[in-house]
Order: C-alpha cells, then sequence, then structure tokens
C-alpha cells in the first residue's frame, strides 16, 4: 500500500499577498508626491482616494492612518497608472501632462475626468487603458 505524504505547495503565480499598512504608507506618500506632479487639488486627490477633503489634508500633513481594501487598490492603481505613463513618455512632464489632456479613448474627456467618476473602476479603466497602448497587461 502505498502512503501519501503532504506536499508542502507555495502560494500559486496569481495569489495576491496582502499589502501591508507599511507598504500602504509608502504608496500613500508616493501617491501625494505625484499628485503634486499632476497639479491636482486636495479636492481631486481626495475623490480619486474616496476619503473626506478634510481627511485627505491630515493624512498628508501626519500620515495616514488604516486604509481599507478599496484604499489600497486605489493606491496601487494610481501607481500603476504613473508607472504605464513613464513607460511610455520617456520625458517624464509629458506623462504628467496626458492626465489632463483630452483623449480620444475618453469620448474627449482627460484621463483624470474618467478617475474623478470617484469609483475604483473608473481609476482601473485608465490604468488598463495604459498597460494596453504599451503592450502589458
Amino acid at each position: 500500500m502505498l502512503a501519501l505524504l503532504p506536499v508542502e505547495t507555495g502560494p500559486t503565480p496569481f495569489a495576491r499577498v496582502p499589502i501591508t499598512e507599511d507598504e500602504a504608507a509608502a504608496m500613500f506618500r508616493a501617491v501625494v508626491n505625484l499628485f503634486g506632479k499632476w497639479a491636482i487639488t486636495d479636492e481631486q486627490a481626495a475623490t480619486l482616494l474616496d476619503m473626506p477633503v478634510r481627511s485627505f489634508r491630515r493624512w498628508k500633513a501626519e500620515g495616514p492612518g488604516r486604509m481599507s481594501r478599496d484604499g489600497r487598490a486605489r493606491l496601487s492603481n494610481l501607481l500603476g497608472i504613473h508607472k504605464a505613463l513613464r513607460l511610455i513618455f520617456s520625458e517624464p512632464q509629458r506623462g504628467y501632462g496626458w492626465i489632463k489632456a483630452a483623449n480620444t479613448a475618453f469620448d474627449g474627456c482627460s484621463a483624470l475626468d474618467v478617475m474623478l467618476g470617484g469609483e475604483l473602476t473608473d481609476l482601473m479603466r485608465v490604468r488598463r487603458y495604459l498597460d494596453a497602448e504599451r503592450g502589458g497587461w
């Protein structure tokens, strides 16, 4: 009779590793810096992060508090958008400006206009578009 031994398995290639609090805080700081490069207002930033403006301003000044799963996903998508733009444009300023430029892919609206819809899916829509444009997935 053959005995079956347990086999240790690691995470699958598509397993999601949770973002730690420290990582989320670092992502938040990076996104605040990115918002400065995009020249967006605190009100717009709060919409992109789905939080009250007062909370955004406090977090910006004092450091972020505990972040929800949705908040972490928003940060991840915003940084993914930034990364895609850095890969597409050799001049960083062109990428920063692209966010506010009218785009036929968004029916003449800018990527920022789309993202200001306020839903996580709005951020994902811009990120998917850029990933497709650069040939990534």
